[in-house]
């Protein structure tokens, strides 16, 4: 295994723990449930209800979770493994942070101060730490 900094890892394996984890819970059907008026109201997402159900959109979104979670672990020994994940996570994380913008009422003013589904928020720094991947990784790849 190639060196890695301890920082890196650590904020990486925050990134892979979550998307396996919610990857995951998107099996279960609380948590497909809980998504379909977040993929619901987004407008290029919202098709996939017509093709599966609430289920069913939910595994998938789940199981590209787990498969760019993998990546990323993987990725640390083959760079161009890490490479592509880093880049179906920054997907991901830019798919998420849309929905600040696509959701009705994600944004809302309480007791005077502007506020947002901050669960959403938090893709920012997953987002960050996903083009750190693709750009050490491209790095590598290119032998810089």
């Amino acid at each position: 295994m190639q060196k890695h900094e301890k920082g890196y890892l650590i904020a990486l394996s925050g990134v892979v723990l979550t998307l396996l984890w919610i990857g995951i819970f998107k099996f279960t059907p609380a948590e497909a449930a809980l998504i379909r008026p977040l993929v619901a109201s987004h407008p290029l997402m919202n098709w996939l209800y017509s093709v599966l159900s609430e289920q069913g959109v939910s595994n998938l979104i789940g199981i590209t979770e787990i498969i760019i979670a993998t990546g990323l672990i993987v990725g640390l020994k083959y760079p161009r493994i890490g490479f592509l994940s880093g880049l179906a996570a920054s997907g991901i994380f830019i798919a998420t942070l849309s929905f600040l913008f696509t959701k009705p009422n994600a944004w809302r003013v309480v007791d005077g101060v502007l506020i947002t589904d901050f669960f959403l928020f938090k893709d920012l720094v997953f987002l960050g730490i996903s083009l750190m991947t693709v750009e050490r990784t491209y790095s590598k790849i290119n032998g810089k």
